[in-house]
């Protein structure tokens, strides 16, 4: 198992442009391997006294976040398609991005302990 993980500032009046893209995003990273995506709305993010997430991605006022992570197989296979959906092309289909992607967060994790995975 390999995750990708995201924090993600985007416009609160775009929640259903963000569900959407999202939705298609994880069609086409599906068909490349990814076995699970979940996407999180923010419902509860408190300010932190040295840091937190809106400072973490510079949100602006109206924006909310989102967290987000992504389940592959491995890093070689997160890697692998990686480098065939750049070829293919399919990252350049894809509807507008509904948030401004320069301050997107974004890491790549080895999990070191999970629970209740089966």
């Amino acid at each position: 198992m390999y995750v990708a993980g995201f924090v993600i500032p985007v416009p609160a009046d775009r929640m259903e442009d963000y569900r959407r893209w999202a939705e298609n995003s994880a069609a086409v990273f599906g068909r490349y391997g990814c076995r699970e995506i979940v996407e999180c709305w923010e419902d509860n993010v408190p300010s932190g006294q040295q840091t937190d997430f809106r400072r973490a991605v510079d949100a602006q006022p109206g924006e909310k976040i989102v967290f987000a992570w992504q389940i592959w197989p491995d890093k070689e296979s997160l890697e692998q398609a990686e480098t065939r959906m750049h070829a293919d092309g399919v990252l350049d289909q894809f509807d507008a991005i509904p948030f401004d992607a320069k301050r997107l967060i974004v890491g790549c994790f080895t999990p070191i302990s999970v629970m209740g995975r089966g």
